[in-house]
């Protein structure tokens, strides 16, 4: 499985926010982009570029594509079925990137981050509606069930990551049983209920070229 193994907090710094990539490290004061919030690089702190139409379309796909943890190639296959897909293709887009079986686990507070949460499915930690999935960019529906496997319920990052999760702070298109461990799916998310602050109409723009 191929994915981007470069230290992760020089892509929040290179693209001027937390994109959230190292679980409790990016909410602690350890998180280098708090002390560190200019570009990486020998001229990041001093250099200031006026950015053109394409620069700024060109920073709101990388955002999307790092936030999610996919390469190039698997990023436009993405968009090219979210703009085959009925209705705005800029919302398909994320609801496909959400719907993916590692964010569904990262967002229900089964994984620290969505990478270990990637880990963890390609380690058949986890299964759907009672049949374990190893592929994490499987697409989860409505009504599904994502349960942590009987053998990996001891795993201490799953519990670790579950003490996090707050009571009313899940997205409202998910449902955590903590008890049970597992977690239901259920609806396909509005554009609403997608936490990510980007402009999807810019990456629409740019592939439009």
């Amino acid at each position: 499985m191929a994915r981007y193994s470069g230290p992760v907090c020089k892509l929040c710094r290179r693209e001027g926010m937390k994109l959230f990539l190292k679980g409790a490290k990016c909410t602690s004061n350890k998180c280098p982009f708090e002390k560190k919030g200019y570009a990486p690089g020998q001229h990041g702190r001093s250099r200031r570029i006026k950015m053109s139409e394409y620069s700024i379309q060109l920073r709101e796909k990388q955002k999307v594509k790092r936030m999610y943890g996919l390469l190039e190639n698997q990023f436009r296959l993405t968009f090219e079925r979210a703009e085959r897909s009925k209705g705005i293709t800029g919302e398909n887009l994320l609801k496909i990137l959400e719907m993916r079986l590692d964010n569904t686990v990262y967002r229900l507070g089964l994984a620290p981050s969505r990478d270990a949460a990637r880990q963890m499915v390609c380690h058949r930690h986890f299964v759907v509606n009672g049949r374990p999935v190893d592929i994490p960019s499987f697409q989860v529906k409505s009504n599904d069930v994502i349960r942590v496997r009987d053998k990996s319920r001891q795993m201490v990052m799953i519990h670790n990551a579950m003490k996090r999760v707050r009571d009313g702070k899940m997205v409202p298109w998910l449902e955590l049983d903590k008890a049970q461990m597992q977690g239901t799916v259920l609806s396909v998310p509005n554009r609403q209920d997608i936490p990510v602050n980007v402009n999807e109409n810019l990456i629409v723009e740019l592939y439009s070229k």
